[in-house]
Parts: C-alpha cells; structure tokens; sequence
C-alpha cells in the first residue's frame, strides 16, 4: 500500500510523461550522432568507463533513498542488477560490435523491431493487455522506421565474410533484447523506486561491469592526445547518457504502459538522421521524410488518451 501510494504521488500525467518518454530517446538519438566521433579516439569499455565514472559523480546524491521509500527488497536489488546489466552493459557490446560486422542499413532494420519486442515483452512478462489501437501503432512506428533505413544510403563498410554480416545481425538482434529488456525492468522498478536513484543505482553497476577492462585500456592510452573539445563531447555524452535519459524515461514509465513506452524508442533512429541532416549535411529523400511521418503517426497514435481506459477509472 505504502509503494502504491508513493508511486502515484510520484507519477506525471500522462502528457507529461509522454513528453519524458520522447525527450529520453530524441536525447539518445542525438548523443549518438553527435558522439560518434568519440568512437574512434577512445577504445570502447574505456570510453564507457569514463562516461558511467562522469555520471557517478554527477548523480552521487542521488543514491541516497528518500525518507518516504521503502528499502529495497532482495528482488529490488537483482532487478537494479540486472537494469543495468542489459541496458548499460550488454546493449553496449552487443551494439557497438554488431555493427562493426554489418551493414548499417541492416542495424537500422532491425532495431526498428524494438516497439514490438517491447510489447511482446511486456504482455508476457508484466501481463499488459496490448489493445488494437497500440497494436497499429506498433506496426505504423516499425514500417516507419524500416523504409527510412532501407532508403538510406550505407556510408559503412560491408562485412567481409557472409559468416561475420549474420554474426553481426544476431548481435545486433541480441542488443535489441537487452533494450527491450531494460524497458520492461524498468517498469518494475519505477513502483518501487524513484527515477532518480534507478537512474544513479544502474549507473553504479555500469560503472563496476566496466571498470576492469576499462582500467586495462586506459593504462595504455594517452589521453594528452586528446584534444579538449573531445573531452567536453564526453562530458556531454556522459551526461546525457548516463543521467537525463534515465531520469526521463524512468519518469514516464511512471505513468506509461510499458508497451506503450516502447514505441517511443522511434524517436532514437529519427533524431540521429535528422541531427545527420542538421549539423552533419547529410542528405534525406522524400520517401524517408514520409517514412518519418508514418514513423511518428504510431507515437501519436499510441499517445492519444484511450477513453475505455479512462472509463473505467474509478
């Protein structure tokens, strides 16, 4: 009862939480884009190392528990573990490598499954009853999102081996689990903890799961090579990735379905191109501006209030 009460007395309306849900992965998308550079100066677990370090500092009050939660339970405890576990660190490896492997219009397609495996996840672990409306939604977001991949152009390059371009696809299959993974623990948490201490309690796992290789790395990288505008885009990455798009989407989870929550994820490939078009000067197509349009039609499709639920509503 005291959960109950402290998880509606926390929970937005559910415009509000919408808004969060949309700005956590327009947020995502953006860091990506922007970061990539990142990429090709820092080795990978040293440069997560560093951005779970930045975001442990910034959020070290967060860890403490307000006086008006509960403590945390033994399953509380494994499924903070395990938040981090597939959202922080195995999304990560499983992503970062799998595109080493494949071609970028193949990740591109099959991330866009996210929204479905979302909600597939969610009726089977959380027991969410997925209505018509939200099923069409998750079919307009998933077709959006594949006819803007497959129109876009593969600036990477092509995997050797037929053997390395399936080993890829799995792995980025695999980092498509563990994001959906992390939407549907991140619902469980959210009736049993604030947004902020998740936020800052998964931040610390990222941090332990990553310390041994990363302190490995950077015991033979030169970071006077570094050039201080690197250095303020990690700053930025770190606190972006780390702090304000967990605290935004733990806070609409709140208040938002899981499944429902899950479609919002369209707004992580969609941002990046359109900070590609904006700051980058890549080109975009008139089939991949309708495949936005189409794409975004499911997130307000699924957004608009249900008036079943609102019914029924005591």
């Amino acid at each position: 009862m005291h959960v109950d009460s402290l998880s509606k007395s926390l929970s937005p309306s559910r415009p509000v939480a919408c808004l969060c849900l949309a700005a956590s992965m327009a947020l995502v998308g953006s860091y990506v884009a922007l970061s990539k550079p990142l990429t090709l100066i820092l080795p990978v677990f040293l440069l997560a190392w560093l951005r779970f370090g930045i975001g442990a500092l910034a959020m070290a009050h967060w860890t403490r528990r307000p006086a008006q939660e509960a403590p945390m339970s033994p399953n509380t405890r494994k499924l903070v573990f395990l938040e981090s576990l597939f959202g922080n660190f195995l999304f990560s490896i499983l992503m970062l490598t799998g595109v080493s492997m494949t071609t970028v219009v193949a990740t591109g397609v099959i991330m866009s499954a996210i929204p479905a495996c979302v909600a597939l996840m969610s009726w089977l672990f959380l027991r969410e009853h997925i209505s018509a409306r939200v099923m069409a939604a998750i079919a307009l977001a998933v077709l959006g999102i594949s006819l803007f991949t497959l129109n876009k152009p593969d600036a990477g390059p092509i995997a050797t081996t037929g053997n390395q371009v399936w080993l890829g696809n799995l792995l980025v299959m695999g980092a498509v689990l563990c994001e959906s993974a992390y939407a549907v623990i991140g619902k469980r948490l959210t009736g049993a903890l604030g947004a902020r201490r998740i936020s800052a309690l998964i931040n610390l796992w990222g941090l332990a799961l990553t310390t041994p290789l990363g302190l490995y790395q950077a015991l033979s990288f030169d970071f006077g090579s570094v050039d201080l505008r690197y250095w303020l885009l990690l700053v930025f990455y770190a606190l972006a990735a780390s702090v304000w798009t967990v605290w935004l989407w733990m806070t609409g989870l709140r208040t938002v379905p899981a499944a429902q929550a899950g479609l919002f994820t369209v707004m992580l490939p969609l941002t990046a191109a359109t900070v590609g078009v904006l700051f980058l000067g890549e080109p975009m197509t008139g089939l991949q501006m309708m495949a936005f349009g189409i794409a975004l039609a499911g997130v307000v499709l699924a957004t608009l209030p249900e008036r079943a639920a609102a019914q029924s509503e005591p």
